[in-house]
């Protein structure tokens, strides 16, 4: 199998990535003309797939495109312990129906990315549902605990006195085993995986197979701009969201980041973003239309380029002219959904909400608890959420900015929360 052209292989070992161990060995094994194994493992401890996952899963599509197999291992065990990487306390475990709903979602979206008839998928309980516990002696005997102190993040919870249990330290030694199992050629994960990529070349050597090379690809920052892209963070970009969601989420990064993302989760040629860094920094363009380039190209890859040219139109009807979208989610305004907003104002406001009826019913308006509207109608996921972005001036019915905790409402009322997030509120009949 050709390992591709030098530009192939130039765009493989550089661009998008941030260490690969051994390199030379890796260089070698692409001319080896041999179709490889990629081992790419993933535990489904949550069910969502973001942009900073996307980084690694389109370095494996490259490969896919030289003829090279992906393996993909679902951590079915593992997320049953939970990675602690980075994690500074004891992660709960998962019920293998949670472990199991999780992987069905995430798998639908990495193959958004990656081709799924290149992809051969490897659950652990193949392996480990045979695992007993002289088993599970024999793997822990290979490693000492000083080993695996060795670890950023064990180190720190042990010097500072944080608990880590006995099977977290399993975490690492059953990914090692995974690649043993798989026969992994290479397997990749992000810088933060170094040293569980890296145990398992030592435990494929003590098997008596070719040590897999380790191939690290960058972790993307977050729409914040200062931490790692993540979920529980709320600074993520995810790739099965709405199209119109991804776009603004896209041009609200910060300008540093600009061509961080052109680099890692687009395939716009590299003289092209030499062109791009270069205007940047001499101020020669707006950021903004780079911004909204980028938007294009995410969307596009995510969905097709005529959506992404639909979520470009969206954002400069709604966001830059404030107007509202032309299609926008329906709420209707239930009697049960108008009892519970009652119920709230009362206890939050001191009030009962009562229902005033001005004329006839299709103008009639309700006083409500406007907190609660907007956690009701999934516009926000709590209460707190909904009182800070009042605080902030981000809430409008109407085209009113909410300056308090209750609000009036009607049948056909728009309520709007920040730039992105509409609803219209229709009747029940």
């Amino acid at each position: 199998m050709a390992a591709g052209s030098s530009r192939d292989m130039q765009k493989l070992l550089r661009r998008g990535v941030a260490e690969v161990i051994v390199e030379d060995e890796m260089a070698g094994l692409l001319n080896s003309g041999r179709k490889l194994r990629l081992k790419e493992g993933f535990d489904p401890s949550f069910p969502d797939i973001h942009l900073g996952h996307m980084v690694g899963l389109k370095k494996l599509r490259q490969f896919q495109d030289l003829g090279h197999q992906v393996v993909l291992i679902v951590g079915d065990w593992t997320a049953r312990i939970g990675d602690p990487s980075g994690a500074t306390v004891t992660r709960p475990m998962l019920s293998a129906q949670e472990v199991e709903a999780n992987a069905r979602t995430y798998m639908e979206q990495f193959f958004k990315i990656v081709d799924k008839e290149k992809t051969e998928v490897r659950w652990q309980s193949e392996w480990f549902g045979g695992f007993n516990l002289a088993d599970v002696i024999q793997l822990t005997s290979k490693f000492t605990i000083a080993q695996l102190l060795a670890r950023d993040d064990f180190s720190k919870r042990y010097s500072e006195g944080r608990p880590i249990t006995i099977t977290e330290f399993l975490y690492p030694l059953l990914q090692a085993y995974d690649s043993v199992a798989v026969k992994a050629d290479v397997e990749f994960g992000g810088t933060d995986q170094k040293f569980n990529l890296l145990l398992g070349r030592d435990l494929q050597t003590m098997a008596g197979q070719q040590p897999q090379q380790v191939f690290l690809v960058p972790i993307l920052t977050g729409t914040d701009g200062s931490q790692k892209m993540s979920k529980s963070l709320g600074n993520y970009i995810g790739v099965a969201e709405p199209p119109e969601e991804i776009y603004g989420k896209v041009m609200s990064i910060p300008d540093s980041l600009i061509m961080d993302y052109f680099t890692l989760v687009t395939d716009v040629p590299d003289d092209e973003l030499e062109q791009f860094s270069k205007a940047l920094e001499k101020e020669a363009v707006n950021p903004m239309e780079l911004k909204k380039r980028l938007a294009r190209e995410i969307v596009g890859q995510l969905y097709d380029d005529t959506t992404a040219a639909k979520a470009e139109e969206h954002f400069a009807r709604v966001v830059q002219r404030k107007e509202a979208p032309e299609e926008m989610r329906q709420v209707k305004i239930t009697e049960e959904l108008l009892q519970r907003i009652k119920a709230s104002s009362f206890q939050e406001n001191g009030f009962m909400g009562s229902i005033r009826e001005v004329g006839k019913p299709e103008t009639e308006k309700w006083i409500v608890s406007v907190p609660l509207l907007l956690c009701e109608t999934g516009l926000v996921k709590s209460r707190s959420d909904a009182k800070r972005l009042i605080a902030q001036e981000s809430v409008q019915i109407d085209g009113r900015t909410i300056y308090e905790t209750k609000g009036n409402i009607k049948i056909g009322s728009i309520v709007k929360v920040g730039n992105r997030r509409f609803i219209k509120l229709v009747s029940d009949e």
